[in-house]
């Protein structure tokens, strides 16, 4: 056993078993009563193979022998650098079999000098990695540099191509037996780096079961069964994927990894494959919905539910699911607490539309003063998000001061979020702590101009962030990305937020009418990018000012 430092003590577990939101169930477990009871029905699906619950058992304890052949001992790292693919939910579910620690984050726009640094970071033991993926693939292999970092027991490589047998192929004789499992529900099974929004990516560290409790929670409140087909449109390296990996387990539904056949477009992979509930980021959703615009069609399949996650909702983009008889799930969360925060069912659409509702069982949220974490603020008053409870990470990997500055002095996890509760407990996202944009002392929150912004028919996305000002210090800028057709410009628009509902005293001075928009691996908009390109003046916004009508 190789032991990590977790924030795992005996007495919170106790208290998590007690009440139910930790159970004796493992990943592995819950593949295995699957299996056994429904050997045939669908499991897992990519664009080329769709494995039965059996089917996919058997490749898992396949994978597990290959893996333990290179004599990897529980607690060691086993990373993944792949496409989305069945093999991908292969390897982990392996790993969680044998104890090993699952490093599945590595994303295709990484470079091998990241990899490799990433790599070094965990002390990786085992590295999968698909031939011809990532950033630089076509100047640099990482394979060879990989193989020689120390404690590097052996890089696996995988053809682009998919494979029927869906195996993960490995020099070696044939078969090789079965190892024994390991079945602790507690140790830590995951390791992902945080999306990196913000600078150096931290690594997360989950159990099966701080990962399964947020998935009994939303399975339980949101019904979803043996029936359900689950479609996550993010990567397999962004958390919001194993979300719906563990909800698919817990759920017994069938998985589909977003790895259409080449000339299929997302909207028609989730009409063919039959997606009830599609996950994802509001990017997904607003993309999806415009294709829809398009094609003109009145509905999207057979989809039920549509999950929205990793940034603040448009409100109109919750509408027009609502209007065709499709459920928003309104999610909050982080790879630190999964899908903690989200709307129900039940929910009336005015909840849906404008909140991300109410925590589910095992997590608790609260908000503390923006100056002074240690003091909670009372209800409608925006503070920086707290909460606490069994779906909590156990810590950053071999970061202790990352892991202790983020808890207040009385345990609460600070998510470096700002946000309000009404009173029902319903949360309400303003933007990250450090994208809040100070004009001359006053608070400015992004996502509040951008939520309005969007509503205008020809805004299809919209960052409000921050740009320096010598007498104010900062001054907002509104950059935009159009659905063509008429083009608002920097008027129209101040006066389309005017109406909208937007003080005068938050009014963007500055536009930028974008081509694109710098994107994370998850969909998210990196302002960061935008303000340093910006700020280096290789873009150049053009000055605005709102008159208020007499």
């Amino acid at each position: 056993m190789r032991p990590l430092l977790t924030l795992h003590t005996p007495k919170a577990a106790a208290r998590y078993y007690a009440n139910g939101v930790w159970r004796e169930d493992t990943f592995y477990s819950l593949l295995s009563e699957h299996a056994a009871r429904r050997p045939d029905a669908p499991a897992l699906r990519d664009g080329a193979r769709r494995l039965s619950w059996q089917q996919l058992l058997e490749r898992v304890d396949a994978a597990a022998a290959r893996l333990a052949a290179h004599g990897l001992r529980p607690g060691e790292r086993v990373s993944l650098w792949l496409s989305n693919r069945v093999e991908v939910v292969i390897a982990f579910l392996a790993c969680a079999r044998q104890g090993y620690v699952c490093n599945p984050s590595l994303h295709q726009n990484y470079t091998v000098a990241e990899i490799l640094n990433l790599l070094q970071r965990i002390r990786a033991s085992l590295l999968i990695v698909e031939t011809g993926y990532g950033a630089d693939a076509a100047e640099h292999d990482v394979i060879a540099p990989a193989r020689a970092l120390p404690g590097m027991r052996a890089v696996i490589a995988l053809s682009p191509e998919r494979r029927p047998d869906a195996a993960l192929p490995d020099p070696g004789p044939e078969p090789l037996a079965s190892p024994e499992r390991e079945d602790d529900p507690d140790s830590v099974s995951y390791l992902a780096f945080t999306s990196g929004t913000t600078g150096m990516p931290k690594g997360v560290m989950h159990s099966d079961n701080t990962l399964l409790a947020n998935a009994r929670a939303m399975v339980t409140d949101w019904g979803h069964d043996e029936g359900t087909v689950l479609l996550s449109l993010s990567p397999l390296s962004h958390h919001i994927a194993w979300v719906a990996v563990a909800q698919a387990l817990v759920a017994g539904a069938e998985l589909v990894i977003n790895d259409p056949p080449p000339g299929l477009a997302p909207l028609d992979w989730i009409v063919e494959t039959g997606a009830t509930y599609v996950m994802g980021v509001p990017t997904h959703a607003i993309d999806i919905q415009a294709e829809q615009a398009r094609r003109g069609l009145a509905r999207i399949g057979a989809v039920r539910v549509f999950y929205m996650a990793g940034a603040p909702i448009p409100p109109a983009t919750a509408q027009t699911f609502l209007d065709q008889g499709i459920l928003p799930q309104n999610v909050y969360g982080m790879s630190e607490n999964s899908s903690h925060q989200y709307t129900l069912p039940s929910d009336d659409k005015a909840t849906i539309v404008a909140t991300c509702g109410r925590s589910g069982k095992g997590y608790e949220v609260r908000i503390f003063d923006r100056e002074n974490p240690d003091i909670e603020v009372p209800a409608g008053t925006i503070g920086q998000i707290g909460g606490r409870g069994g779906c909590l990470m156990l810590g950053y990997f071999d970061n202790q001061a990352a892991t202790e500055d983020s808890f207040n002095a009385d345990g609460w996890f600070l998510s470096g979020d700002l946000g309000s509760l009404d009173a029902a407990g319903n949360l309400t996202i303003a933007g990250r702590l450090k994208d809040m944009i100070i004009r001359g002392g006053h608070n400015i929150y992004p996502s509040r101009i951008e939520d309005l912004a969007i509503k205008h028919p020809a805004v299809d996305k919209a960052a409000a962030f921050a740009v320096p000002d010598e007498r104010l210090g900062e001054k907002v800028c509104l950059a935009i990305l159009t659905s063509g057709g008429a083009t608002p410009d920097g008027t129209e628009l101040l006066q389309h937020l005017h109406e909208a509902g937007l003080s005068k005293y938050d009014m963007p001075e500055y536009f930028l009418l974008a081509a694109s928009f710098p994107l994370t691996a998850s969909g998210k908009i990196l302002k960061r990018e935008l303000a340093a390109e910006v700020a280096a003046g290789r873009i150049v916004p053009t000055p605005i000012r709102f008159n208020a009508p007499q």
